[in-house]
């Protein structure tokens, strides 16, 4: 074996490239390298992704503060301090809900989340309703009782949501290994 290695050394003499390359071709070898590590680094899906998540929180955040701070009708937390502390959680798990789901937001979960997020406004638009109610009738339950439900109803469909997102991945999983 060693004889042989010998041998190919031996026949291969002179035909090795000695030379040195010209000056500056380490630096420009770099500044390419450089440019292209930038270019790689920015990844337009991953860009357009982030966008859409910050518009949706935004969204949502400003339809929580419109509704929060509206003159239009009167908020559950305005009732009484148990009501605030119940709408408090419910804004809070809603808000945990959400930001959750914008993690899983991909193109294989978009639809699923848009509906999700279409129902989530109808129920907003009604719970607007309810607070223009409750302030004209302070004294009735019925309405608090509805936004309570109001509330539940979001929190059912976000954690609905994530169960159908679940079910998504481990079907995409069970496919990718089955054509593996």
């Amino acid at each position: 074996m060693k004889d042989n290695l010998d041998n190919i050394f031996e026949n291969l003499k002179n035909q090795f490239d000695i030379e040195e390359p010209a000056i500056g071709h380490f630096n420009r070898f770099e500044v390419r390298l450089g440019k292209l590590e930038n270019t790689s680094k920015r990844n337009p899906f991953f860009t357009a992704s982030m966008i859409a998540i910050a518009a949706s929180f935004l969204l949502f955040f400003g339809i929580w503060i419109g509704t929060s701070f509206s003159n239009k009708g009167m908020e559950l937390a305005n009732v009484s301090s148990e009501m605030e502390e119940t709408q408090s959680y419910f804004v809070n798990t809603i808000q945990k809900e959400l930001q959750t789901i914008e993690t899983e937001r991909n193109n294989d979960t978009e639809v699923l989340i848009n509906d999700a997020f279409l129902q989530l406004n109808k129920l907003e638009n009604q719970y607007n309703t309810l607070t223009l109610e409750l302030k004209e009738s302070t004294e009735d339950k019925r309405i608090i009782y509805a936004m309570i439900s109001n509330f539940q109803q979001r929190v059912e469909i976000l954690q609905s949501l994530l169960l159908q997102i679940e079910n998504v991945k481990q079907l995409k999983t069970q496919t990718h290994e089955k054509y593996v």
